[in-house]
């Protein structure tokens, strides 16, 4: 029997048929929806876009097929990524399913969705599929082992349901795993501290508070923009600026839709099978170096002027391959963002005359006012590169120079182990 371990196996407990089992969260019906199933044609585990859609699909080609989901509701990483700002980075008619009996009837807000959206989204969904007839909630897998014998898996959870499958499809993402930082002391902070990925449902009231967000990444641009505007003081620690782009966020009008769905919405979904990551724009197949200093100008500028990801993804196919080409980019980018910016020591941080890397290849974020916010008389910037972090002490975070940084709430905004 070869053993494939999808977690850390903790402790397996298994119950009768129908037993409850009480937890601080929930309570949870053990076996009532895996009567009968326990040998299955298909396991999916993750009820995010992937697996919902692996779900319909199988179902309807026959499969006897059940998902396991640890969060109690549809979603994947936007059940789970409830952090003030989080939104998709992503044109709202290609972040969806592309089944027609979905999107002929539904009609998105924004431009760029919001977490909200995307769950009002996945409600729909559920409404029109019946997909979490199929689905055990508040269920995490803990293990599963493969039989080479019964050709089946055998499927552990934290409830005590198992299961075996000739198939298991693990729909559960490239970054789900929380990424802690490793700094002394931070189990000592007696404020309030989340991981963004993390995040309690209910929120957190951080009007009028103290706030330290740790890093720069994604989803920190996302909280540092709602958060700046109302806390009592922000402070960020920034350990690589984030070369961020402009959003150009939008509502979109019912209108709008309607027309794209009587002949564009078709084209559009086939089109993501053409481009190279599955957006409607792609690569100019054609070299910056081959432009004119005036042709490279105004293609920067028009590609800017569209936001989201065009700048990057709709540029020339030279970008992250010229040096000279590489560097014009994020020239252009400078001068935008310095635009935005106030004060020469925040530019010199945000907007560092030497890049910090070559433009493009680590992934940008969308912002809308994120550089806006380091305006603010009440938002200062920590360079870790300058002044790194000692250690959390009850009340803050010391960093080298001695400064206590007192915080109400400690953000940890540092992605995941990927």
């Amino acid at each position: 029997m070869s053993y494939v371990s999808l977690t850390n196996l903790t402790f397996v407990t298994r119950f009768p048929a129908g037993q409850i089992v009480e937890r601080s969260d929930t309570i949870i019906r053990v076996s009532n929806l895996m009567s009968g199933h326990q040998n299955l044609d298909v396991l999916i585990v993750g009820a995010g876009f992937s697996g919902v859609y692996q779900l319909h699909k199988l179902r309807k080609a026959g499969f006897s097929v059940k998902l396991f989901e640890a969060g109690s509701n549809l979603g994947g990483i936007w059940h789970w990524n409830c952090y003030p700002g989080a939104r998709v980075d992503t044109d709202f008619s290609m972040y969806q399913l592309s089944l027609e009996e979905l999107w002929r009837d539904w009609n998105w807000v924004e431009k760029y969705p919001g977490r909200q959206e995307i769950i009002k989204y996945f409600d729909y969904v559920d409404r029109k599929l019946g997909v979490s007839r199929d689905i055990s909630f508040n269920t995490r897998v803990t293990s599963a082992s493969f039989n080479a014998t019964t050709n089946r898996w055998s499927v552990f959870t934290n409830t005590g349901i198992t299961v075996n499958p000739h198939f298991l499809i693990l729909c559960t993402g490239f970054a789900s795993k929380p990424l802690f930082p490793n700094i002394p002391g931070l189990d000592n902070f007696q404020g309030t501290v989340h991981h963004t990925s993390l995040w309690p449902q209910v929120g957190v009231d951080m009007a009028g508070k103290r706030v330290g967000i740790i890093g720069t990444g994604a989803s920190g641009v996302q909280v540092i923009q709602e958060v700046g505007p109302i806390a009592a003081h922000l402070t960020v620690f920034q350990r690589t600026p984030n070369l961020a782009l402009p959003m150009n966020q939008s509502l979109v009008d019912v209108a709008t839709q309607t027309k794209m769905k009587e002949e564009m919405y078709p084209i559009l979904f086939r089109r993501r099978f053409q481009t190279t990551i599955g957006f409607q724009y792609d690569h100019i197949n054609r070299g910056a170096s081959d432009l004119s200093p005036e042709e490279r100008y105004l293609l920067f500028n028009d590609l800017w002027s569209k936001g989201g990801f065009h700048y990057i993804v709709g540029s020339c196919n030279d970008i992250t391959s010229n040096e000279k080409v590489n560097a014009e980019m994020y020239a252009f980018w400078r001068k935008k963002v310095l635009e935005r910016i106030r004060d020469p020591e925040m530019q010199r941080k945000l907007a560092p005359e030497k890049p910090p890397h070559p433009f493009g290849v680590k992934r940008h974020s969308l912002e809308q006012s994120y550089y806006e916010v380091f305006n603010q008389s009440n938002v200062a910037l920590i360079d870790l590169n300058e002044n790194p972090i000692i250690e959390v002490v009850p009340n803050g975070v010391k960093t080298r120079d001695g400064v206590v940084h007192e915080f109400d709430v400690l953000v940890l905004a540092t992605g995941f182990d990927a």
